[in-house]
Protein backbone atom coordinates (compact mmCIF):
# COMPACT_ATOMS: atom_id res chain seq x y z
CA UNK A 1 0.00 0.00 0.00
CA UNK A 2 2.89 2.37 0.72
CA UNK A 3 4.75 1.55 -2.51
CA UNK A 4 5.57 4.66 -4.60
CA UNK A 5 3.91 4.94 -8.07
CA UNK A 6 7.13 5.20 -10.09
CA UNK A 7 8.54 2.11 -8.34
CA UNK A 8 5.45 0.15 -9.26
CA UNK A 9 5.64 1.25 -12.88
CA UNK A 10 9.33 0.36 -13.06
CA UNK A 11 8.72 -3.15 -11.69
CA UNK A 12 5.86 -3.62 -14.11
CA UNK A 13 8.02 -2.68 -17.11
CA UNK A 14 10.82 -4.99 -16.01
CA UNK A 15 8.37 -7.83 -15.78
CA UNK A 16 6.98 -7.28 -19.32
CA UNK A 17 9.61 -7.72 -22.00
CA UNK A 18 7.23 -6.89 -24.83
CA UNK A 19 6.56 -3.45 -23.46
CA UNK A 20 10.29 -2.80 -22.98
CA UNK A 21 10.96 -3.81 -26.58
CA UNK A 22 8.30 -1.43 -27.86
CA UNK A 23 9.79 1.41 -25.81
CA UNK A 24 13.25 0.71 -27.24
CA UNK A 25 11.93 0.63 -30.79
CA UNK A 26 10.05 3.87 -30.23
CA UNK A 27 13.25 5.53 -29.01
CA UNK A 28 14.95 4.51 -32.25
CA UNK A 29 12.19 6.20 -34.19
CA UNK A 30 12.60 9.40 -32.22
CA UNK A 31 16.33 9.78 -32.94
CA UNK A 32 16.05 10.73 -36.65
CA UNK A 33 13.50 13.39 -35.74
CA UNK A 34 15.98 14.98 -33.33
CA UNK A 35 18.63 14.99 -36.05
CA UNK A 36 16.25 16.66 -38.47
CA UNK A 37 15.38 19.39 -35.96
CA UNK A 38 19.06 20.16 -35.40
CA UNK A 39 19.65 20.48 -39.13
CA UNK A 40 16.72 22.85 -39.38
CA UNK A 41 18.21 24.88 -36.52
CA UNK A 42 21.54 25.10 -38.34
CA UNK A 43 19.81 26.38 -41.47
CA UNK A 44 18.04 29.04 -39.43
CA UNK A 45 21.36 30.05 -37.87
CA UNK A 46 22.92 30.45 -41.32
CA UNK A 47 19.99 32.62 -42.39
CA UNK A 48 20.42 34.79 -39.30
CA UNK A 49 24.14 35.21 -39.99
CA UNK A 50 23.42 36.20 -43.60
CA UNK A 51 20.77 38.66 -42.43
CA UNK A 52 23.14 40.18 -39.88
CA UNK A 53 25.85 40.54 -42.54
CA UNK A 54 23.41 42.37 -44.82
CA UNK A 55 22.44 44.70 -41.99
CA UNK A 56 26.10 45.45 -41.33
CA UNK A 57 26.77 46.63 -44.89
CA UNK A 58 23.55 48.65 -44.96
CA UNK A 59 24.60 50.41 -41.77
CA UNK A 60 28.08 51.00 -43.16
CA UNK A 61 26.67 52.61 -46.30
CA UNK A 62 24.31 54.81 -44.28
CA UNK A 63 27.13 55.93 -41.98
CA UNK A 64 29.41 56.88 -44.89
CA UNK A 65 26.55 58.69 -46.64
CA UNK A 66 25.80 60.56 -43.43
CA UNK A 67 29.37 61.85 -43.22
CA UNK A 68 29.28 63.02 -46.84
CA UNK A 69 26.02 64.91 -46.35
CA UNK A 70 27.00 66.49 -43.03
CA UNK A 71 30.46 67.51 -44.24
CA UNK A 72 28.99 69.11 -47.36
CA UNK A 73 26.33 70.95 -45.34
CA UNK A 74 28.98 73.00 -43.51
CA UNK A 75 30.36 74.24 -46.82
CA UNK A 76 26.94 75.08 -48.24
CA UNK A 77 25.93 77.06 -45.15
CA UNK A 78 29.29 78.84 -45.06
CA UNK A 79 28.87 79.96 -48.70
CA UNK A 80 25.41 81.29 -47.83
CA UNK A 81 26.82 83.24 -44.88
CA UNK A 82 29.62 84.67 -47.04
CA UNK A 83 27.08 85.76 -49.63
CA UNK A 84 25.06 87.48 -46.91
CA UNK A 85 28.16 89.17 -45.48
CA UNK A 86 28.93 90.78 -48.84
CA UNK A 87 25.62 92.66 -48.63
CA UNK A 88 23.96 94.09 -45.54
CA UNK A 89 26.40 93.45 -42.68
CA UNK A 90 23.73 94.11 -40.05
CA UNK A 91 22.04 90.88 -41.10
CA UNK A 92 25.11 88.75 -40.31
CA UNK A 93 24.72 85.94 -37.78
CA UNK A 94 27.69 87.24 -35.79
CA UNK A 95 25.90 90.59 -35.37
CA UNK A 96 22.75 88.96 -34.07
CA UNK A 97 20.93 89.09 -37.40
CA UNK A 98 18.86 86.35 -38.97
CA UNK A 99 19.21 87.30 -42.61
CA UNK A 100 20.42 83.79 -43.42
CA UNK A 101 16.84 82.59 -42.96
CA UNK A 102 16.01 84.29 -46.29
CA UNK A 103 18.88 82.60 -48.14
CA UNK A 104 17.83 79.55 -50.13
CA UNK A 105 21.41 78.27 -50.09
CA UNK A 106 21.45 78.27 -46.29
CA UNK A 107 18.24 76.25 -46.23
CA UNK A 108 19.80 73.83 -48.69
CA UNK A 109 22.62 73.37 -46.21
CA UNK A 110 20.13 72.75 -43.40
CA UNK A 111 18.27 70.18 -45.51
CA UNK A 112 21.56 68.50 -46.41
CA UNK A 113 22.51 68.29 -42.75
CA UNK A 114 19.05 66.92 -41.92
CA UNK A 115 19.47 64.16 -44.49
CA UNK A 116 22.86 63.34 -43.05
CA UNK A 117 21.52 63.19 -39.50
CA UNK A 118 18.65 60.98 -40.65
CA UNK A 119 21.11 58.59 -42.30
CA UNK A 120 23.22 58.59 -39.16
CA UNK A 121 20.20 57.82 -36.98
CA UNK A 122 19.13 54.99 -39.30
CA UNK A 123 22.65 53.56 -39.35
CA UNK A 124 22.44 52.80 -35.63
CA UNK A 125 19.52 50.47 -36.36
CA UNK A 126 21.66 48.30 -38.68
CA UNK A 127 25.32 48.56 -37.60
CA UNK A 128 27.03 48.63 -34.18
CA UNK A 129 27.56 52.00 -32.53
CA UNK A 130 31.30 51.28 -32.36
CA UNK A 131 31.32 51.40 -36.17
CA UNK A 132 28.87 54.23 -36.87
CA UNK A 133 30.14 56.83 -34.41
CA UNK A 134 33.84 56.86 -35.45
CA UNK A 135 32.80 57.13 -39.09
CA UNK A 136 31.41 60.56 -38.22
CA UNK A 137 35.03 61.72 -38.41
CA UNK A 138 34.78 61.38 -42.19
CA UNK A 139 32.64 64.54 -42.21
CA UNK A 140 35.64 66.50 -40.89
CA UNK A 141 37.80 65.25 -43.74
CA UNK A 142 35.08 66.07 -46.27
CA UNK A 143 34.73 69.59 -44.89
CA UNK A 144 38.49 70.20 -44.90
CA UNK A 145 38.83 69.10 -48.52
CA UNK A 146 35.81 71.05 -49.76
CA UNK A 147 36.73 74.20 -47.82
CA UNK A 148 40.14 74.33 -49.49
CA UNK A 149 38.55 73.76 -52.91
CA UNK A 150 35.40 75.88 -52.70
CA UNK A 151 36.05 78.48 -49.98
CA UNK A 152 39.77 79.14 -50.59
CA UNK A 153 40.46 78.54 -46.91
CA UNK A 154 43.98 77.48 -45.98
CA UNK A 155 44.94 74.92 -43.36
CA UNK A 156 48.68 74.77 -42.67
CA UNK A 157 50.71 71.65 -41.97
CA UNK A 158 50.56 71.93 -38.19
CA UNK A 159 46.82 72.53 -38.32
CA UNK A 160 46.40 69.39 -40.42
CA UNK A 161 48.37 67.38 -37.88
CA UNK A 162 46.21 68.85 -35.11
CA UNK A 163 43.06 67.80 -36.96
CA UNK A 164 44.48 64.30 -37.33
CA UNK A 165 45.20 64.15 -33.60
CA UNK A 166 41.66 65.30 -32.82
CA UNK A 167 40.21 62.63 -35.05
CA UNK A 168 42.49 59.97 -33.60
CA UNK A 169 41.68 60.92 -30.02
CA UNK A 170 37.94 61.04 -30.67
CA UNK A 171 38.05 57.65 -32.37
CA UNK A 172 39.89 56.12 -29.41
CA UNK A 173 37.32 57.61 -27.02
CA UNK A 174 34.41 56.18 -29.00
CA UNK A 175 36.01 52.74 -29.35
CA UNK A 176 36.67 52.42 -25.62
CA UNK A 177 33.45 54.06 -24.51
CA UNK A 178 30.75 51.80 -23.06
CA UNK A 179 28.00 50.81 -25.42
CA UNK A 180 24.67 52.54 -24.87
CA UNK A 181 22.08 50.48 -23.03
CA UNK A 182 18.98 49.50 -24.96
CA UNK A 183 15.80 50.95 -23.44
CA UNK A 184 12.77 48.77 -23.94
CA UNK A 185 9.97 51.23 -23.29
CA UNK A 186 9.12 54.81 -22.46
CA UNK A 187 8.38 53.69 -18.92
CA UNK A 188 11.96 52.47 -18.51
CA UNK A 189 13.29 55.75 -19.88
CA UNK A 190 11.07 57.76 -17.52
CA UNK A 191 12.53 55.87 -14.56
CA UNK A 192 16.09 56.55 -15.72
CA UNK A 193 15.33 60.25 -16.11
CA UNK A 194 14.51 60.47 -12.39
CA UNK A 195 18.04 59.48 -11.43
CA UNK A 196 19.85 62.14 -9.39
CA UNK A 197 23.02 62.01 -11.50
CA UNK A 198 21.17 62.75 -14.72
CA UNK A 199 19.15 65.58 -13.15
CA UNK A 200 22.34 67.18 -11.82
CA UNK A 201 23.94 66.91 -15.27
CA UNK A 202 20.98 68.62 -16.96
CA UNK A 203 21.00 71.43 -14.38
CA UNK A 204 24.75 71.98 -14.80
CA UNK A 205 24.41 72.06 -18.60
CA UNK A 206 21.66 74.68 -18.41
CA UNK A 207 23.60 76.83 -15.93
CA UNK A 208 26.85 76.59 -17.91
CA UNK A 209 25.09 77.44 -21.17
CA UNK A 210 23.36 80.43 -19.60
CA UNK A 211 26.65 81.72 -18.17
CA UNK A 212 28.40 81.41 -21.55
CA UNK A 213 25.57 83.07 -23.46
CA UNK A 214 25.08 85.96 -21.01
CA UNK A 215 28.62 86.70 -19.81
CA UNK A 216 31.31 84.98 -21.93
CA UNK A 217 29.91 85.25 -25.47
CA UNK A 218 29.50 89.07 -25.58
CA UNK A 219 33.12 89.53 -24.42
CA UNK A 220 35.06 86.70 -26.06
CA UNK A 221 32.76 85.24 -28.70
CA UNK A 222 34.47 87.04 -31.60
CA UNK A 223 38.01 86.15 -30.51
CA UNK A 224 37.76 82.63 -29.06
CA UNK A 225 36.45 79.82 -31.22
CA UNK A 226 35.60 77.65 -28.21
CA UNK A 227 32.84 79.96 -26.93
CA UNK A 228 30.13 79.35 -29.51
CA UNK A 229 31.20 75.74 -30.08
CA UNK A 230 30.86 75.05 -26.35
CA UNK A 231 27.24 76.23 -26.43
CA UNK A 232 26.51 74.01 -29.45
CA UNK A 233 28.13 70.99 -27.82
CA UNK A 234 26.55 71.38 -24.38
CA UNK A 235 23.05 71.78 -25.79
CA UNK A 236 23.83 69.16 -28.44
CA UNK A 237 24.31 66.48 -25.80
CA UNK A 238 20.77 67.13 -24.57
CA UNK A 239 19.39 67.21 -28.11
CA UNK A 240 20.77 63.72 -28.83
CA UNK A 241 19.11 62.31 -25.73
CA UNK A 242 15.87 64.04 -26.72
CA UNK A 243 16.04 62.64 -30.24
CA UNK A 244 16.56 59.14 -28.86
CA UNK A 245 13.57 59.55 -26.54
CA UNK A 246 11.38 60.79 -29.39
CA UNK A 247 12.59 57.95 -31.59
CA UNK A 248 11.68 55.43 -28.90
CA UNK A 249 8.17 56.90 -28.70
CA UNK A 250 7.73 56.62 -32.47
CA UNK A 251 9.11 53.06 -32.45
CA UNK A 252 6.67 51.97 -29.74
CA UNK A 253 3.77 53.64 -31.55
CA UNK A 254 4.58 51.81 -34.78
CA UNK A 255 4.74 48.56 -32.81
CA UNK A 256 1.15 49.11 -31.62
CA UNK A 257 1.79 50.72 -28.24
CA UNK A 258 0.39 54.23 -28.69
CA UNK A 259 2.73 56.82 -27.13
CA UNK A 260 1.28 60.06 -28.51
CA UNK A 261 -1.09 60.09 -25.56
CA UNK A 262 1.94 60.13 -23.25
CA UNK A 263 3.02 63.58 -22.08
CA UNK A 264 6.67 62.50 -22.18
CA UNK A 265 6.51 62.24 -25.97
CA UNK A 266 5.61 65.91 -26.31
CA UNK A 267 8.27 66.82 -23.77
CA UNK A 268 10.89 65.17 -26.00
CA UNK A 269 9.43 66.89 -29.07
CA UNK A 270 9.64 70.34 -27.45
CA UNK A 271 13.14 69.60 -26.17
CA UNK A 272 14.32 68.61 -29.65
CA UNK A 273 12.90 71.78 -31.23
CA UNK A 274 14.44 74.06 -28.60
CA UNK A 275 17.88 72.39 -28.47
CA UNK A 276 18.28 72.16 -32.24
CA UNK A 277 17.30 75.83 -32.63
CA UNK A 278 19.97 76.91 -30.13
CA UNK A 279 22.54 74.70 -31.85
CA UNK A 280 21.83 76.21 -35.27
CA UNK A 281 22.02 79.80 -34.00
CA UNK A 282 25.39 79.45 -32.31
CA UNK A 283 26.85 77.17 -34.95
CA UNK A 284 26.06 79.85 -37.53
CA UNK A 285 27.82 82.42 -35.35
CA UNK A 286 30.92 80.24 -35.19
CA UNK A 287 30.92 79.57 -38.94
CA UNK A 288 30.42 83.25 -39.71
CA UNK A 289 33.47 84.34 -37.71
CA UNK A 290 36.01 81.52 -37.82
CA UNK A 291 37.60 79.28 -40.42
CA UNK A 292 35.41 76.33 -41.39
CA UNK A 293 38.32 73.89 -41.28
CA UNK A 294 38.82 74.92 -37.65
CA UNK A 295 35.16 74.93 -36.58
CA UNK A 296 34.36 71.47 -37.90
CA UNK A 297 36.98 69.33 -36.10
CA UNK A 298 36.66 71.19 -32.79
CA UNK A 299 32.87 70.95 -32.91
CA UNK A 300 33.14 67.24 -33.68
CA UNK A 301 35.46 66.63 -30.72
CA UNK A 302 33.42 68.62 -28.21
CA UNK A 303 30.07 67.31 -29.41
CA UNK A 304 31.21 63.66 -29.33
CA UNK A 305 32.70 64.05 -25.86
CA UNK A 306 29.57 65.56 -24.32
CA UNK A 307 27.28 63.04 -26.00
CA UNK A 308 29.33 60.15 -24.59
CA UNK A 309 29.28 61.79 -21.16
CA UNK A 310 25.51 62.38 -21.23
CA UNK A 311 24.78 58.84 -22.40
CA UNK A 312 27.01 57.34 -19.72
CA UNK A 313 25.26 59.32 -16.98
CA UNK A 314 21.76 58.48 -18.17
CA UNK A 315 22.35 54.79 -18.93
CA UNK A 316 24.87 53.98 -16.14
CA UNK A 317 27.40 52.42 -18.51
CA UNK A 318 30.71 53.36 -16.89
CA UNK A 319 30.22 50.87 -14.05
CA UNK A 320 30.95 47.94 -16.39
CA UNK A 321 34.16 49.37 -17.89
CA UNK A 322 37.43 47.52 -17.47
CA UNK A 323 40.82 49.04 -16.77
CA UNK A 324 41.84 48.93 -20.44
CA UNK A 325 38.75 50.91 -21.47
CA UNK A 326 39.35 53.52 -18.76
CA UNK A 327 42.96 53.96 -19.92
CA UNK A 328 41.81 54.09 -23.53
CA UNK A 329 39.32 56.86 -22.78
CA UNK A 330 41.96 58.85 -20.90
CA UNK A 331 44.53 58.50 -23.70
CA UNK A 332 41.96 59.42 -26.34
CA UNK A 333 40.85 62.50 -24.42
CA UNK A 334 44.47 63.60 -23.87
CA UNK A 335 45.24 63.15 -27.57
CA UNK A 336 42.22 65.27 -28.44
CA UNK A 337 43.33 68.07 -26.11
CA UNK A 338 46.82 68.07 -27.68
CA UNK A 339 45.30 68.31 -31.15
CA UNK A 340 43.06 71.24 -30.18
CA UNK A 341 45.92 73.16 -28.60
CA UNK A 342 48.12 72.55 -31.65
CA UNK A 343 45.47 73.89 -33.99
CA UNK A 344 44.89 76.94 -31.81
CA UNK A 345 48.53 77.84 -31.13
CA UNK A 346 49.92 77.35 -34.64
CA UNK A 347 46.98 78.33 -36.83
CA UNK A 348 48.70 81.58 -37.97
CA UNK A 349 52.11 80.01 -38.67
CA UNK A 350 52.90 80.11 -42.38
CA UNK A 351 54.38 76.67 -42.87
CA UNK A 352 53.55 74.06 -45.46
CA UNK A 353 54.70 70.60 -46.43
CA UNK A 354 56.49 72.09 -49.46
CA UNK A 355 58.63 74.30 -47.22
CA UNK A 356 59.55 71.36 -45.02
CA UNK A 357 60.49 69.26 -48.05
CA UNK A 358 62.73 72.03 -49.37
CA UNK A 359 64.37 72.35 -45.98
CA UNK A 360 65.05 68.62 -45.73
CA UNK A 361 66.26 68.30 -49.33
CA UNK A 362 69.20 70.72 -48.76
CA UNK A 363 70.30 70.14 -45.17
CA UNK A 364 74.04 70.75 -45.70
CA UNK A 365 73.64 74.13 -47.39
CA UNK A 366 71.02 75.19 -44.89
CA UNK A 367 73.11 74.24 -41.86
CA UNK A 368 76.21 75.90 -43.30
CA UNK A 369 74.50 79.20 -44.05
CA UNK A 370 72.08 79.41 -41.14
CA UNK A 371 72.75 82.01 -38.47
CA UNK A 372 72.46 80.28 -35.10
CA UNK A 373 73.68 83.29 -33.13
CA UNK A 374 70.37 85.10 -33.47
CA UNK A 375 67.67 83.87 -31.14
CA UNK A 376 64.94 85.70 -33.06
CA UNK A 377 65.22 83.54 -36.19
CA UNK A 378 64.74 79.87 -36.72
CA UNK A 379 66.07 77.47 -39.31
CA UNK A 380 63.09 77.65 -41.62
CA UNK A 381 62.89 81.47 -41.63
CA UNK A 382 66.66 81.79 -42.21
CA UNK A 383 66.53 79.35 -45.08
CA UNK A 384 63.55 81.04 -46.73
CA UNK A 385 65.18 84.47 -46.35
CA UNK A 386 68.40 83.33 -48.01
CA UNK A 387 66.46 81.67 -50.82
CA UNK A 388 64.55 84.92 -51.41
CA UNK A 389 67.77 86.97 -51.53
CA UNK A 390 69.31 84.47 -53.93
CA UNK A 391 66.33 84.78 -56.27
CA UNK A 392 66.61 88.58 -56.25
CA UNK A 393 70.31 88.44 -57.22
CA UNK A 394 69.47 86.12 -60.11
CA UNK A 395 66.87 88.59 -61.40
CA UNK A 396 69.23 91.57 -61.26
CA UNK A 397 72.03 89.72 -63.07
Amino acid sequence: MNEQPHVAVESYLVGNDSIMASVASSSQVILPVAADSSSIGSVNTMDEVHYASTDFYIGLGLAVSSSLFIGSSFIIKKKALLKLASGDTSQRASEGGYGYLREWMWWMGVITMGIGEACNFAAYAFAPASLVTPLGALSVIVTAILSSRMLNERLNLLGSIGCALCLLGSTVIVIHSPKEEEVGSMADLALKMKDAGFLIYVILIILATGFIVVYVAPRYGHSNILVYISVCSLIGSLSVLSVKGLGLAIKETLAGNQQFTNWLTYFWLASVAMCVSVQLIYLNKALDIFNTSMVTPIYYVFFTTFVILASSILYKEWSCLGASDVIGNFVGFLTTIIGIFQMQLFRDVNISLYQVQRLVSRPSATLANADFSSSSTNLVDDYCMRQSNSNRRMVYT
